[in-house]
C-alpha cells in the first residue's frame, strides 16, 4: 500500500516516518508522466533505514493541481516552497527522469540543502538532446494533436510497452495527469520550457555540491540510456553507479525491491 498523501505548500505528497524523531530528510521527486505513486517502494525502505521520506506530486500530476503554467521554471519554484514548509533542512535528493531536471536545478540553486544525490534515468548536460516522444510534444501543432489523441486505453498500452511491471493501480494514478485541459496543457508547457541550453550556466556545479551521489540506471533504457549514467560518473568525482540489469527507464517499476536496496546500501556506505 502507498504512503498516505497530505498537502502542503500547493502540493500533495507521500510521506513515510522512521521509528525516531528529528531524523534526516529525503526528497523524492518523480519523472513524466507518473507521480509520486512511482516511489511506494522506496518510502518505506527509506524509512527503516531512519529517513523522513517526502515525495510530492509535481503540480498538475497525481492528486496535486495544476498551477499554470507548467514550466521547468514554476516546478522547481514549488520544489522549493515543499522544501521550506515542511523545514526539511539538508536532504537526500532522489531524482527520476523528468524529476532529475527539476531536482537537480534546484539543488544547484541551494547547494546547502543537498546532504547526497541519488540520479535514475535522467539528464542534465547542457548539449542534451530529447528523444522522439518529447521531440513531438515540444512541437507546435504535432503537440497538441498528440497529446489530445491519448486515451486511457492508449496510455496503458504505452506505459506497459514500456514497463510490463506497470499494474492497473499504477495506470490510474499516472493518468490522474491527463484528466483534464488545463493538465494536459501543462505537459506541453513542460516540454517547451526545456531547452537545454537554460543548463549551460548550471555546467560543472553539481561536481561542485560535493556530496556522496548514486547513479541507479536500468541497463535497457531507451530513453535516458545508460551512457548518460556513465557520463554523470565522469563529472561527479567518487560517484557510484548501478545498473540493474533487466530494467528500463521505469527502473522503480521493474525492479523496485532492488532499487531500493541499491539506494539504502548507498546510503549506508556514504554514513
Amino acid at each position: 500500500m502507498a504512503p498516505e498523501l497530505h498537502r502542503a505548500a500547493g502540493l500533495a505528497y507521500r510521506e513515510a516516518f522512521p521509528a525516531r524523531d528529528a531524523a534526516p530528510a529525503a526528497l523524492l521527486v518523480h519523472g513524466y508522466p507518473e507521480s509520486s505513486y512511482m516511489w511506494r517502494e522506496l518510502l518505506p525502505a527509506l524509512a527503516g533505514a531512519g529517513l523522513r521520506a517526502v515525495a510530492p506530486d509535481l503540480a498538475g500530476f497525481g492528486d496535486s493541481p495544476p498551477d499554470p503554467p507548467g514550466t521547468w521554471e514554476r516546478h522547481v519554484a514549488s520544489l522549493d516552497r515543499l522544501h521550506a514548509a515542511l523545514a526539511l533542512g539538508p536532504v537526500v535528493l532522489i531524482v527520476h527522469d523528468w524529476g532529475s531536471l527539476i531536482g537537480l536545478r534546484w539543488a544547484c540553486d541551494h547547494p546547502d540543502a543537498i546532504a547526497a544525490l541519488v540520479i535514475s534515468s535522467g539528464g542534465f548536460f547542457s548539449d542534451g538532446r530529447w528523444h522522439a516522444l518529447a521531440a513531438a510534444l515540444r512541437t507546435p501543432g504535432e503537440g497538441e494533436r498528440l497529446i489530445e489523441s491519448f486515451t486511457r486505453e492508449g496510455f496503458a498500452a504505452l506505459m506497459r510497452g514500456a514497463s510490463s511491471a506497470i499494474d492497473e493501480v499504477a495506470i490510474a494514478e499516472y493518468w490522474k495527469g491527463f484528466a483534464d485541459q488545463v493538465r494536459l496543457r501543462g505537459h506541453l508547457e513542460l516540454y517547451r520550457s526545456g531547452d537545454f541550453e537554460k543548463l549551460q550556466p548550471y555546467d560543472g556545479r553539481l561536481a561542485a555540491l560535493g556530496v556522496p551521489t548514486l547513479l541507479l540506471w536500468g541497463a535497457d533504457d531507451p530513453f535516458a540510456p545508460v551512457a548518460g549514467a556513465h557520463r554523470f560518473q565522469r563529472q561527479i568525482p567518487g560517484s557510484q553507479l548501478a545498473v540493474i540489469e533487466g530494467a528500463g527507464h521505469f527502473v522503480w517499476e521493474d525492479a523496485p525491491e532492488r532499487a531500493a536496496a541499491e539506494v539504502v546500501a548507498f546510503l549506508s556506505r556514504s554514513g
